[in-house]
Protein backbone atom coordinates (compact mmCIF):
# COMPACT_ATOMS: atom_id res chain seq x y z
CA UNK A 1 0.00 0.00 0.00
CA UNK A 2 1.19 3.02 -0.66
CA UNK A 3 2.62 6.11 2.26
CA UNK A 4 2.97 9.91 2.04
CA UNK A 5 4.45 11.77 4.64
CA UNK A 6 2.22 14.38 5.48
CA UNK A 7 1.63 16.47 9.12
CA UNK A 8 4.63 14.94 10.99
CA UNK A 9 3.24 11.08 10.42
CA UNK A 10 2.84 8.22 7.54
CA UNK A 11 -0.27 8.10 6.10
CA UNK A 12 -1.06 4.63 4.73
CA UNK A 13 -3.56 5.05 1.48
CA UNK A 14 -5.62 3.38 -1.04
CA UNK A 15 -6.11 4.45 -4.58
CA UNK A 16 -8.29 3.04 -7.36
CA UNK A 17 -10.03 4.45 -10.13
CA UNK A 18 -9.56 7.24 -12.57
CA UNK A 19 -11.33 11.14 -12.80
CA UNK A 20 -11.33 13.96 -10.56
CA UNK A 21 -9.72 12.76 -6.78
CA UNK A 22 -12.56 11.74 -4.41
CA UNK A 23 -10.87 11.41 -0.79
CA UNK A 24 -12.60 8.90 1.48
CA UNK A 25 -12.51 9.59 4.99
CA UNK A 26 -13.51 6.74 7.43
CA UNK A 27 -15.66 6.67 10.63
CA UNK A 28 -14.63 5.77 13.93
CA UNK A 29 -12.11 2.39 14.77
CA UNK A 30 -12.38 1.81 10.81
CA UNK A 31 -9.06 1.71 8.11
CA UNK A 32 -9.49 3.05 4.33
CA UNK A 33 -11.41 -0.49 3.36
CA UNK A 34 -14.56 0.10 5.12
CA UNK A 35 -15.70 2.16 1.68
CA UNK A 36 -15.13 -1.27 -0.01
CA UNK A 37 -18.84 -1.25 -1.30
CA UNK A 38 -18.49 2.41 -2.45
CA UNK A 39 -15.14 2.29 -3.99
CA UNK A 40 -16.49 -0.78 -6.25
CA UNK A 41 -18.87 1.96 -7.90
CA UNK A 42 -17.05 5.31 -7.34
CA UNK A 43 -14.24 4.21 -8.89
CA UNK A 44 -16.11 4.04 -11.88
CA UNK A 45 -15.99 8.04 -12.57
CA UNK A 46 -13.21 9.08 -9.45
CA UNK A 47 -9.71 8.62 -8.51
CA UNK A 48 -10.86 6.98 -4.73
CA UNK A 49 -7.95 7.75 -2.69
CA UNK A 50 -9.14 6.05 0.84
CA UNK A 51 -7.27 7.33 4.02
CA UNK A 52 -5.93 5.42 7.01
CA UNK A 53 -6.10 7.90 9.77
CA UNK A 54 -4.25 8.93 12.15
CA UNK A 55 -4.18 5.57 15.00
CA UNK A 56 -5.63 3.46 12.31
CA UNK A 57 -5.27 0.62 9.98
CA UNK A 58 -1.09 1.26 9.06
CA UNK A 59 -0.97 5.19 9.53
CA UNK A 60 0.79 6.07 11.88
CA UNK A 61 -0.66 6.21 15.96
CA UNK A 62 1.58 9.05 17.82
CA UNK A 63 1.27 9.63 21.59
CA UNK A 64 -1.05 12.47 22.63
CA UNK A 65 -4.61 14.13 21.91
CA UNK A 66 -6.46 13.93 18.69
CA UNK A 67 -8.89 16.19 17.72
CA UNK A 68 -11.52 16.22 14.50
CA UNK A 69 -9.65 19.80 13.47
CA UNK A 70 -6.62 17.27 13.90
CA UNK A 71 -7.65 14.52 11.45
CA UNK A 72 -8.90 17.43 9.19
CA UNK A 73 -5.37 18.81 8.99
CA UNK A 74 -4.04 15.47 8.31
CA UNK A 75 -6.27 15.28 5.68
CA UNK A 76 -5.17 18.86 4.05
CA UNK A 77 -1.29 17.65 4.76
CA UNK A 78 -2.17 14.69 2.74
CA UNK A 79 -3.31 16.50 -0.26
CA UNK A 80 -0.27 19.02 -0.31
CA UNK A 81 1.91 15.86 -0.09
CA UNK A 82 0.15 14.04 -2.76
CA UNK A 83 -0.28 16.98 -4.70
CA UNK A 84 -3.79 17.09 -5.11
CA UNK A 85 -4.81 20.80 -5.23
CA UNK A 86 -8.54 20.04 -5.23
CA UNK A 87 -10.78 17.08 -3.98
CA UNK A 88 -14.05 15.85 -3.64
CA UNK A 89 -14.31 15.20 -0.16
CA UNK A 90 -16.83 12.71 1.62
CA UNK A 91 -17.30 10.47 5.36
CA UNK A 92 -19.30 8.74 7.18
CA UNK A 93 -19.39 9.68 10.75
CA UNK A 94 -16.03 10.46 12.29
CA UNK A 95 -14.85 11.04 8.42
CA UNK A 96 -17.97 13.49 8.48
CA UNK A 97 -16.87 15.58 11.44
CA UNK A 98 -13.22 15.19 9.99
CA UNK A 99 -15.16 16.49 6.53
CA UNK A 100 -16.19 19.59 8.51
CA UNK A 101 -13.12 20.68 9.48
CA UNK A 102 -11.91 21.04 5.92
CA UNK A 103 -13.78 24.42 6.03
CA UNK A 104 -10.57 25.72 7.16
CA UNK A 105 -9.66 25.15 3.69
CA UNK A 106 -12.00 26.00 1.37
CA UNK A 107 -9.91 25.88 -1.87
CA UNK A 108 -9.02 22.47 -1.32
CA UNK A 109 -12.50 21.10 -1.69
CA UNK A 110 -14.99 20.82 -4.96
CA UNK A 111 -17.98 19.03 -2.77
CA UNK A 112 -18.52 17.91 0.27
CA UNK A 113 -20.38 15.29 1.77
CA UNK A 114 -21.25 14.52 5.34
CA UNK A 115 -22.81 10.59 5.88
CA UNK A 116 -24.17 10.24 9.36
CA UNK A 117 -22.79 13.27 11.11
CA UNK A 118 -23.39 15.69 13.63
CA UNK A 119 -21.94 19.68 14.20
CA UNK A 120 -21.24 19.13 17.85
CA UNK A 121 -21.25 16.08 20.86
CA UNK A 122 -23.99 16.40 22.76
CA UNK A 123 -24.79 14.63 26.32
CA UNK A 124 -26.27 11.82 24.42
CA UNK A 125 -23.60 11.06 21.80
CA UNK A 126 -21.02 11.51 25.03
CA UNK A 127 -22.66 8.48 26.73
CA UNK A 128 -22.83 6.58 23.87
CA UNK A 129 -19.03 6.80 22.93
CA UNK A 130 -18.06 6.73 26.98
CA UNK A 131 -20.11 3.35 26.82
CA UNK A 132 -17.78 2.00 23.97
CA UNK A 133 -14.88 2.95 25.36
CA UNK A 134 -15.63 1.12 28.80
CA UNK A 135 -16.37 -1.96 26.66
CA UNK A 136 -13.26 -1.70 24.97
CA UNK A 137 -11.47 -1.39 27.97
CA UNK A 138 -12.94 -4.94 29.42
CA UNK A 139 -12.73 -6.67 26.31
CA UNK A 140 -8.80 -5.34 25.68
CA UNK A 141 -9.96 -6.12 22.23
CA UNK A 142 -11.47 -3.17 19.78
CA UNK A 143 -12.63 -5.35 16.61
CA UNK A 144 -14.58 -7.64 19.57
CA UNK A 145 -16.31 -3.93 20.90
CA UNK A 146 -16.80 -2.63 17.20
CA UNK A 147 -18.68 -6.26 16.95
CA UNK A 148 -20.65 -5.98 19.65
CA UNK A 149 -21.25 -2.45 20.93
CA UNK A 150 -20.75 -0.29 17.78
CA UNK A 151 -22.84 -2.76 15.38
CA UNK A 152 -26.51 -2.38 16.99
CA UNK A 153 -26.07 1.39 16.32
CA UNK A 154 -25.40 0.98 12.77
CA UNK A 155 -27.72 -1.67 11.68
CA UNK A 156 -31.50 -1.78 12.08
CA UNK A 157 -33.00 -4.73 14.29
CA UNK A 158 -34.73 -5.37 11.19
CA UNK A 159 -31.20 -6.26 9.10
CA UNK A 160 -29.81 -8.08 12.21
CA UNK A 161 -33.59 -9.77 11.59
CA UNK A 162 -33.59 -10.75 7.84
CA UNK A 163 -29.55 -10.87 6.97
CA UNK A 164 -27.73 -12.69 10.11
CA UNK A 165 -24.72 -14.58 7.22
CA UNK A 166 -24.62 -10.45 6.08
CA UNK A 167 -24.23 -9.51 9.88
CA UNK A 168 -22.04 -12.16 10.33
CA UNK A 169 -19.77 -11.39 7.28
CA UNK A 170 -19.69 -7.69 8.56
CA UNK A 171 -18.14 -8.89 11.35
CA UNK A 172 -15.69 -11.08 9.76
CA UNK A 173 -14.62 -8.35 7.71
CA UNK A 174 -13.98 -6.38 10.93
CA UNK A 175 -12.05 -9.06 12.13
CA UNK A 176 -9.47 -9.41 8.58
CA UNK A 177 -8.48 -6.14 9.32
CA UNK A 178 -5.36 -4.48 11.15
CA UNK A 179 -7.06 -4.41 14.90
CA UNK A 180 -6.51 -0.61 16.09
CA UNK A 181 -4.71 -1.03 19.54
CA UNK A 182 -6.65 0.37 22.53
CA UNK A 183 -4.66 3.46 23.50
CA UNK A 184 -5.36 4.75 19.52
CA UNK A 185 -9.35 3.74 20.23
CA UNK A 186 -9.37 6.15 23.28
CA UNK A 187 -7.91 8.83 21.30
CA UNK A 188 -9.35 8.35 18.93
CA UNK A 189 -13.12 8.11 20.73
CA UNK A 190 -11.80 11.14 23.17
CA UNK A 191 -11.68 13.27 19.34
CA UNK A 192 -15.42 12.65 19.12
CA UNK A 193 -16.48 13.24 22.47
CA UNK A 194 -14.79 16.42 21.89
CA UNK A 195 -16.36 16.94 18.66
CA UNK A 196 -17.50 20.58 18.00
CA UNK A 197 -17.42 22.39 14.38
CA UNK A 198 -20.35 24.28 15.00
CA UNK A 199 -18.70 27.28 14.32
CA UNK A 200 -16.84 25.65 11.06
CA UNK A 201 -20.62 25.01 9.21
CA UNK A 202 -20.94 28.65 8.17
CA UNK A 203 -17.65 28.66 6.75
CA UNK A 204 -18.05 25.53 3.98
CA UNK A 205 -18.44 27.08 0.70
CA UNK A 206 -18.35 23.63 -1.34
CA UNK A 207 -22.10 21.93 -2.30
CA UNK A 208 -22.94 19.88 0.59
CA UNK A 209 -24.38 16.54 0.10
CA UNK A 210 -25.86 16.04 4.09
CA UNK A 211 -27.57 12.22 4.56
CA UNK A 212 -28.80 10.63 7.69
CA UNK A 213 -30.40 6.88 8.38
CA UNK A 214 -34.08 7.56 9.66
CA UNK A 215 -33.18 4.75 11.64
CA UNK A 216 -30.44 6.38 13.51
CA UNK A 217 -30.40 6.87 17.19
CA UNK A 218 -26.31 8.13 17.24
CA UNK A 219 -26.61 10.88 14.87
CA UNK A 220 -30.10 11.08 14.46
CA UNK A 221 -32.11 13.63 11.98
CA UNK A 222 -32.27 15.90 15.09
CA UNK A 223 -29.12 17.50 13.54
CA UNK A 224 -30.68 17.51 9.76
CA UNK A 225 -31.94 21.65 10.59
CA UNK A 226 -28.41 22.96 12.72
CA UNK A 227 -26.51 21.48 9.94
CA UNK A 228 -28.37 22.25 6.31
CA UNK A 229 -29.67 25.98 7.75
CA UNK A 230 -25.57 26.38 8.52
CA UNK A 231 -24.19 25.11 5.25
CA UNK A 232 -25.44 27.51 2.41
CA UNK A 233 -25.08 25.02 -0.65
CA UNK A 234 -26.44 21.67 0.94
CA UNK A 235 -29.33 19.37 0.19
CA UNK A 236 -30.62 16.52 2.67
CA UNK A 237 -31.16 13.18 1.99
CA UNK A 238 -33.12 10.59 4.54
CA UNK A 239 -32.38 6.93 3.43
CA UNK A 240 -35.56 5.06 4.79
CA UNK A 241 -34.85 1.60 6.35
CA UNK A 242 -31.18 2.14 7.65
CA UNK A 243 -29.79 3.11 11.19
CA UNK A 244 -26.03 4.87 11.59
CA UNK A 245 -24.56 2.88 8.50
CA UNK A 246 -26.59 3.12 5.18
CA UNK A 247 -23.34 2.30 3.06
CA UNK A 248 -24.01 -1.12 4.52
CA UNK A 249 -27.83 -1.48 4.88
CA UNK A 250 -28.78 -0.34 1.83
CA UNK A 251 -25.26 -0.59 -0.30
CA UNK A 252 -27.07 -0.12 -4.08
CA UNK A 253 -29.44 3.05 -3.14
CA UNK A 254 -26.30 4.84 -0.99
CA UNK A 255 -23.99 4.17 -4.12
CA UNK A 256 -26.64 5.57 -6.42
CA UNK A 257 -28.48 8.66 -4.29
CA UNK A 258 -24.29 9.81 -3.20
CA UNK A 259 -22.60 9.03 -6.82
CA UNK A 260 -25.75 11.10 -8.39
CA UNK A 261 -24.27 13.64 -5.97
CA UNK A 262 -20.75 13.66 -7.22
CA UNK A 263 -21.24 13.57 -10.81
CA UNK A 264 -23.57 16.45 -10.81
CA UNK A 265 -20.46 18.44 -8.99
CA UNK A 266 -17.38 16.92 -11.13
CA UNK A 267 -16.44 18.20 -14.10
CA UNK A 268 -18.02 17.63 -17.65
CA UNK A 269 -15.06 15.52 -18.41
CA UNK A 270 -15.89 13.48 -15.49
CA UNK A 271 -19.31 13.54 -15.21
Amino acid sequence: MPKIKANNITINYDQQGTGEPLILIPYLAADHACYAFQVAEYAKHFTCISLDLRGTGETDKPEGEYSTELLADDVAAFMQAAGIQKAHIAGLSLGAATGMWLAKHPDKVQSLSLHSGWPKTDPFIKTVVESWQVVARALESVPQMVILSIFPWCFTPELYAAKPDYIKALADFVQSRPAQPLTAFIQQSNAVIAHDAEDQLPRITAPTQITFGRGDLATSTRFVERMHGSIRNSEVLIFEGCAHAPIYEKVDEFNQKTLGFLRRHASAATA
